[in-house]
């Protein structure tokens, strides 16, 4: 972590002092966090700007941060700024560093090995183990341990280490400065997670199916994905309502004449993955959710 100049500053002097610091100031980083190569967004749950819905920050990328994907984040005036969740999660850290390194900072855990770091932070409003959504306030922004004003410094990681960041399924701008909007809370929430990140990264999609209620509203998807290594078909229902609350979802495959099962329960996002091998052999695939169910015809047989 590192100071990071106020946004009024045009970008070429914000570099500038960034460089004139870095020998000055020792940038600490928590404990066991290493850096990793970048890793394709494709794979990442959709994460959001982690402020309210609408407001314009300044993220500033530089090669000499610490870690270097890190984002610091500025806007006018944003001492006690709101900090919200990037993406659902679980919150697995709250710490406190004291005068030096992220002083006050949270850890959010979301889907398959993916967490975010906000640190600086003035105060915190969440405790650890708290499950959180978008646009979830978890704290406010500071100045707290090795900062000289205030800021967040922002991090997203993969499996602990640090990787160069998303949002809305795009990549930051490295290496500089530049205005973000956030969409993060605004209208409905996106599901963060997809069928290739429940099923795995070698499955591809073959088939799906929108489910809608007698009013039209769409409650969930069902993707039927396949893996042509391994000859595996998978099916996952995705909510697209009732999101972040546990609700009755049903994810089944079938193959013929052989295994069948399904992945029923009460599930925040997702049901599934239900997985078989189906080489030369017809499939049958569906799932349930808000009182709404499909089954598919027997197909998929090559």
């Amino acid at each position: 972590m590192t100071t990071t100049s106020r946004p009024t500053l045009r970008i070429s002097a914000v570099l500038a002092l960034a460089a004139s610091l870095a020998l000055a100031v020792t940038m600490l980083i928590a404990p066991g966090t290493a850096v990793a190569d970048e890793v394709g967004v494709n794979a990442k749950p959709n994460f959001k700007l982690p402020f309210p819905c609408g407001q314009v920050w300044s993220g500033q990328t530089r090669t000499n941060h610490s870690p270097q994907p890190s984002i610091d984040f500025n806007r006018a005036n944003d001492l006690g700024d709101p900090v919200v969740a990037s993406a659902p999660g679980t919150v697995t850290t709250v710490g406190n560093t004291g005068g030096t390194s992220y002083g006050r900072y949270i850890i959010i855990s979301h889907a398959s090995g993916w967490s975010t770091v906000y640190a600086h932070l003035s105060a915190v409003n969440v405790s650890k183990g708290q499950k959180v959504g978008f646009g979830k306030v978890i704290g406010k922004v500071g100045s707290t341990g090795g900062s000289t004003g205030p800021h967040l410094h922002f991090e997203q990681r993969l499996n602990g280490s640090a990787v160069k960041i998303a949002f809305d399924g795009k990549q930051a701008l490295y290496w500089g400065t530049k205005n973000y909007k956030s969409t993060n809370g605004c209208g409905t929430a996106s599901n963060p997670y997809t069928a290739k990140q429940v099923c795995g990264a070698n499955f591809s999609q073959i088939n799906s199916k929108v489910l809608t209620n007698g009013s039209g509203k769409k409650v969930a998807r069902i993707v039927l994905m396949y893996n042509s290594s391994t000859k595996q078909n998978c099916v996952v229902t995705l909510k697209l309502t009732n999101l972040n609350k546990k609700t009755k979802t049903v994810a089944f495959l079938r193959v013929k004449d052989g295994p069948r099962g399904n992945d029923s329960g009460s599930f925040q996002y997702y049901a599934g993955p239900v997985k078989f091998k189906a080489a030369s052999k017809c499939v049958q695939w569906g799932g349930s959710h808000a009182g709404v169910s499909f089954t598919s015809k027997w197909g998929h047989c090559g």
